[in-house]
């Protein structure tokens, strides 16, 4: 039987469809993510589910007795409870008695020190006891002692150190995460959960991951723009597209092989109706006028198919950045100390930024990516060392609270600033126009921001940082609340992109695609450049249980930690011919264009459009990416045995 069957269901907004007479069931168990365009309907269908919102019409029967949980992207918490409190909500009789039990434990603690031996403190005492014992009895009905330490851990996990602290004490995203805590410790029987992993760190969504494929047993619906979150976690996946619902067998991967499969029989359909039609209409043109009924049914035919409604074409979004010639040097960091208060975040970080280079900030909640960011920037002081800009090096950036943009203007007024005209990838382009092209229809294009959704405001951020010149992004969780197909589009743009990127995301499989290398906290102010992106770092470290944990050369985790010493140009010392010298010299820089061709081909390997439409080139890619890593190995053992024959004549 199934948890909640939904038939017919529908709503609108104005004129926008969002769900156009759908139906689905959900079975005990499932695991469902929910995909779609930011807009699509997808946070509406989920508090359709939860029966927060309403749909205009349509059914949704919920079995009797199920118990359905969600988190939205925005909670409501009683600001004067605890954290501990607000997670043990669910467990209403069991915090009763916890409570009843702490009061008469307190009261007897008092009875004890101001005992005078009297009568009446005995029977107080005993009262109390009696009291305490009773509620003892309660816990140990209600789940034991267990809960309690079942919830802090829950909190421990989601990064709530703290859990005696009041709510309306913490940040909006640590909010989420005892919402989620508390949704976890409910354990209900479907638990619809939207954009669960923004605000968390990769730690947290990889515990998060396991935990919901092993040890969460209701149903699941799930909404995240995490690839990686769905492919491990999810084995149906439901997409909105236009209105209407889909669903495909699996995860991410193999959404986007049915999501093809569909596209491309759809095309078939349309231009097998269209053949049809041309047959048809030279036929009417040569035929008498149909008086038969076998003629009137041709002609009827024919009109059906012209009046059938074509599929839904889904715009493509293409991002680019206007470009700045700069040198090949972006940015140096040399002995950069960052501290918060008497808080040391970052000590002696020496970094190298080329042109070209993507380099991707990862650490836990609290590490200091958002303040290492603000102190390049200029807006953070550096409590010492030095930051150098290279030349005519013009940075934008996109902050995580996309404070660049006014609430209370409407989207046309914070992109254009009141131009008519923008410039855009070496073009000038009517305000509105460029708009449009990142899916704002006039219409909206006048409402303000404060009114859109996440994703929709960081589009709109977006549009507003690529209409200006720069060659340096730095970019702060920008793929929070995007919809993969606008993930997509920033993927493209970062890995064609003639300039250089500091990245901070939780997004593993973005980093995948679009890093060249990781800058990664390692605690204590310490950090590490690692080569390559997510999967590379985790073979780098060793991390057990990794996909990517395969053995690596001995050579490759020094390689990486000193590609920013190999930038420095060695000298050439006596011991070594002029021809050796002269090849040291050009050694690093021979070095980093074989590691930029690994990276490239390893990207185009992870990119599943090379399997979806162009699968018999993957046989020669991996070739290439053979021969690319053994000349990289090459030269760097070339290099490694230059440089020592170098020291050993000094």
């Amino acid at each position: 039987m199934s948890l909640v069957d939904a038939q017919r269901l529908q709503r609108s907004y104005g004129e926008r469809v969002v769900l156009a007479s759908i139906d689905f069931a959900i079975r005990p168990g499932e695991r469902i993510g929910l995909v779609g365009d930011n807009g699509a309907g997808k946070s509406t269908l989920a508090r359709i589910l939860a029966g927060i919102e309403m749909p205009d019409g349509g059914e949704v029967h919920r079995r009797r007795g199920a118990r359905i949980a969600y988190l939205s992207q925005t909670p409501s918490l009683p600001p004067n409870q605890t954290a501990l409190e607000v997670a043990l909500s669910g467990q209403s009789g069991w915090l009763d008695a916890k409570h009843r039990y702490d009061r008469a434990s307190e009261a007897l603690a008092r009875s004890d020190a101001a005992s005078s031996g009297l009568p009446d403190d005995d029977d107080d005492m005993e009262a109390e006891l009696a009291r305490q014992a009773e509620a003892a009895a309660d816990l140990e009905r209600l789940g034991g002692w267990d809960i309690g330490h079942r919830a802090e851990a829950l909190l421990m996990h989601v990064g709530i150190v703290r859990a005696e602290q009041p709510v309306g004490q913490l940040s909006g995203g640590e909010q989420r995460r005892v919402a989620l805590a508390q949704l976890l410790m409910s354990a209900p029987d479907l638990a619809i959960l939207d954009e669960p992993t923004n605000h968390l760190d990769i730690g947290t969504i990889e515990w998060l991951e396991q935990y919901l494929s092993s040890q969460f047993s209701g149903a699941l619906l799930l909404i995240t723009h995490d690839r990686y979150v769905l492919d491990r976690v999810a084995s149906r996946t439901w997409e909105i597209d236009h209105g209407a619902l889909h669903s495909y067998e699996g995860g991410y991967a193999e959404y986007l092989e049915g999501k093809a499969a569909r596209q491309a029989h759809a095309a078939r359909a349309e231009r097998n109706r269209q053949n049809f039609l041309r047959r048809e209409l030279a036929w009417l043109r040569q035929s008498p006028k149909a008086r038969t009924t076998k003629q009137k049914a041709r002609v009827e035919r024919a009109e059906a198919a012209r009046d059938a409604p074509r599929p839904e074409q889904t715009g493509s979004l293409s991002l680019a950045v206007q470009g700045v010639h700069s040198s090949k040097t972006v940015l140096e960091l040399r002995g950069l100390d960052v501290s918060v208060g008497d808080r040391s975040l970052v000590s002696g970080l020496d970094l190298i930024l080329a042109k070209g280079e993507r380099i991707g900030i990862l650490g836990p909640n609290g590490a200091g990516k958002t303040t290492l960011l603000k102190t390049i920037l200029g807006e953070h002081p550096a409590a010492g060392g030095q930051i150098a800009l290279g030349k005519n090096v013009v940075p934008s950036y996109l902050s995580q609270t996309r404070d660049s943009l006014r609430p209370d203007e409407s989207v046309l007024e914070n992109v254009a600033g009141g131009r008519l005209r923008v410039q855009y990838d070496g073009r000038e382009l009517d305000a509105r126009g460029y708009l449009q092209l990142f899916f704002f229809e006039h219409a909206r294009q006048n409402q303000p921001v404060a009114s859109l959704s996440g994703g929709e405001r960081t589009r709109v951020a977006l549009a507003k940082l690529l209409c200006r010149e720069t060659n340096l992004l730095v970019l702060d969780e920008p793929t929070n609340d995007l919809d993969v197909g606008t993930l997509g589009a920033l993927e493209d743009m970062l890995t064609s992109l003639g300039g250089s990127a500091l990245v901070v995301t939780h997004d593993r499989y973005f980093l995948d695609r679009v890093a060249t290398d990781l800058l990664v906290a390692e605690g204590s102010g310490r950090w590490v450049r690692y080569a390559g992106g997510y999967r590379d770092y985790l073979a780098q470290v060793g991390a057990p249980g990794s996909e990517a944990s395969a053995p690596q050369p001995e050579s490759t985790h020094e390689h990486a930690k000193s590609r920013v010493d190999r930038r420095v140009r060695s000298k050439p010392r006596v011991g070594l011919t002029y021809a050796e010298r002269l090849e040291l010299d050009e050694l690093p820089e021979r070095v980093d264009r074989a590691d930029a061709r690994v990276s490239e081909l390893q990207i185009a390997l992870q990119d599943p459009a090379l399997y979806r439409e162009r699968a018999h080139e993957v046989a020669t890619v991996k070739s290439e990416l053979e021969q690319a890593e053994r000349a990289a190995s090459d030269l760097l053992a070339r290099w490694e045995a230059l440089e020592a024959r170098r020291s050993e004549q000094d």
